[in-house]
């Protein structure tokens, strides 16, 4: 979002500064407003789809629903009209999330009746998607994407390694294991490791032989296990990203000390002045008294 800029100072730069922005009272009200409405055509999405709730209040979640698309689709049009680059928006990830928030709606205006209502009611399902919008108003989210951000290589073979064992442990008790117990192909067997490792355990497919169940036994173990690895990868992340807003990299010019906090203004283990642009306080008021005192001798 930091890389939208409104169209040109005015009218469309207000509108910016209070869609876009929440430095004021105005921009946070909208922020509160417009997730109060989410949630609402979220809550009416949820409960149009229980049938009960729905033959006793069809038509009312109808007409909320067509009330919620208008105002969405008002807002989205809002925004397209304040940025300088209108595209760039709708292009990106709370742009598509804002289509897909209000396309259902509009969809079945254009396939009203026969099979295609079928589609439609698929679609419907996308409104689910303004929830997603929520996430653009908490600030720690952006926190937990830079931390998925940074540790995906760790993650990513850390399921590569998950995806082998799988394989392996699925291999061995196909091997083993009678058609008659459920594994009848390799992929069935990988569907079993799954579930198995994930400590899941559906018991529709389970191995009836005794090393079958003991192999059960480790591929459970062994999700036990593992299931700390991507846990602890991404904590580490947060916890560095934490430290990274919370403290600056700046070294203090006496004895080298970094991490010290934004707002510091002195080396917490040397006492030095750790802005070099600007002279310490102390020693600029020292420095005064020792020349006063040499103008009065």
């Amino acid at each position: 979002m930091s890389s939208l800029r409104p169209a040109k100072v005015g009218l469309r730069t207000k509108i910016f500064q209070v869609i876009f922005e929440s430095d004021s009272r105005l921009a946070k009200g909208f922020d509160i407003v417009l997730i109060l409405t989410i949630l609402a055509s979220v809550a009416v999405s949820m409960l149009d789809s229980v049938a009960s709730y729905h033959n006793a209040f069809g038509t009312l979640f109808y007409e909320a629903e067509w009330a919620f698309t208008l105002l969405f689709t008002l807002e989205l049009a809002i925004r397209l009209y304040c940025l300088e680059r209108p595209f760039k928006y709708l292009t990106s990830f709370y742009g598509v999330i804002d289509l897909l928030s209000i396309l259902p709606t509009w969809l079945a205006l254009l396939f009203p009746w026969g099979q295609s209502l079928l589609v439609v009611r698929l679609l419907r399902v996308l409104r689910i998607f303004r929830v997603l919008r929520l996430m653009q108003f908490v600030g720690e989210g952006r926190l937990l994407v830079d931390a998925l951000k940074n540790s995906w290589h760790q993650i990513l073979l850390f399921l590569f390694a998950v995806l082998m064992i799988v394989i392996i442990f699925s291999s061995v008790i196909y091997l083993i294991e009678p058609p008659e117990a459920g594994f009848t192909s390799i992929p069935k067997a990988v569907y079993w490791g799954v579930v198995t490792l994930t400590t899941v355990g559906y018991g529709d497919v389970t191995p009836v032989t005794p090393l079958g169940q003991f192999i059960s036994m480790m591929v459970m173990l062994t999700g036990y296990s593992i299931i700390a690895v991507p846990t602890g990868v991404f904590s580490a992340e947060v916890i560095r990203s934490l430290r990274e807003q919370r403290y600056s990299n700046e070294a203090c010019p006496g004895c080298g000390l970094d991490h010290h906090e934004h707002d510091s203004r002195y080396c917490r283990r040397c006492g030095t002045w750790l802005d070099e642009e600007t002279q310490d306080p102390l020693h600029e008021h020292g420095a005064d008294r020792s020349s006063g005192q040499g103008a009065s001798d």
